[in-house]
């Protein structure tokens, strides 16, 4: 039996008006046995500046944020569905950067939908260590947006609500180019006080392949899982 991916759920009946390309892209569920894997070209990586590098330094670690910036960047995009220890569905995607010829640079998150929150929650990092509420609609262009809200941190029994003062506010959107046969993408993350603070632009292909639940690799499951949204 087919599951309802969570974008489907989120967005309702306007996933019907997604580019059919987007909504293959966004329909994965764990019922799908297949994985999605993108390559592709970032045409520029950049962020805030020298005020903002440690920050970004900071999150290299876990596989949030960097502070490499550059053109015509190679990059792969992998998409992974699956159940979660806590019964959830879950699409993981992981974004590797070929920032130079010896450095690679990661960006994880693991997406679910939350009936409690009526949205998906992004959960980034290796160890799920940030909560982020996504709203989502349909472009013009029949693309996927999404724009980050509340954000939360969770750590054994701490929990607590970023000010909006400390947190991103993160904009995407993907579409797909019927010209030239590729998935686009866009991502701008802005601060109230400090501005713009990283993005990247590219395009990029999708090969699927045949990935039941026994197959998927070890990356596509988070180092802790957080259960809570």
């Amino acid at each position: 039996m087919q599951t309802q991916s969570i974008y489907q759920q989120a967005l309702g009946a306007d996933f019907d008006r997604l580019h059919p390309q987007i909504q293959r892209r966004f329909g994965l569920a764990s019922s799908s046995e297949m994985a999605a894997i993108g390559q592709g070209q970032m045409s520029m990586i950049w962020n805030g500046g020298l005020p903002l590098r440690p920050l970004l330094h900071a999150g290299q670690a876990r596989h949030i944020m960097f502070a490499e910036w550059g053109t015509q960047i190679p990059f792969t995009l992998e998409n992974y569905a699956y159940r979660d220890a806590a019964g959830r569905e879950t699409v993981t995607w992981l974004r590797t950067f070929q920032v130079n010829p010896q450095t690679k640079r990661r960006f994880d998150a693991y997406m679910v939908y939350s009936d409690q929150r009526a949205c998906i929650v992004d959960y980034l990092g290796t160890h799920q260590h940030f909560a982020v509420d996504l709203a989502m609609w349909v472009d013009a262009r029949g693309g996927m947006c999404l724009r980050s809200g509340a954000q939360r941190f969770y750590e054994g029994w701490l929990g607590f609500k970023f000010p909006r003062i400390l947190s991103g506010t993160a904009e995407v959107c993907e579409w797909y180019d019927d010209a030239t046969a590729q998935f686009r993408i866009s991502v701008v993350v802005t601060n109230p006080l400090w501005g713009p603070v990283f993005g990247y632009q590219g395009a990029f292909t999708v090969e699927w392949r045949p990935m039941c639940a026994t197959m998927l690799p070890a990356k596509a499951f988070p180092q802790r899982l957080e259960r809570r949204a």
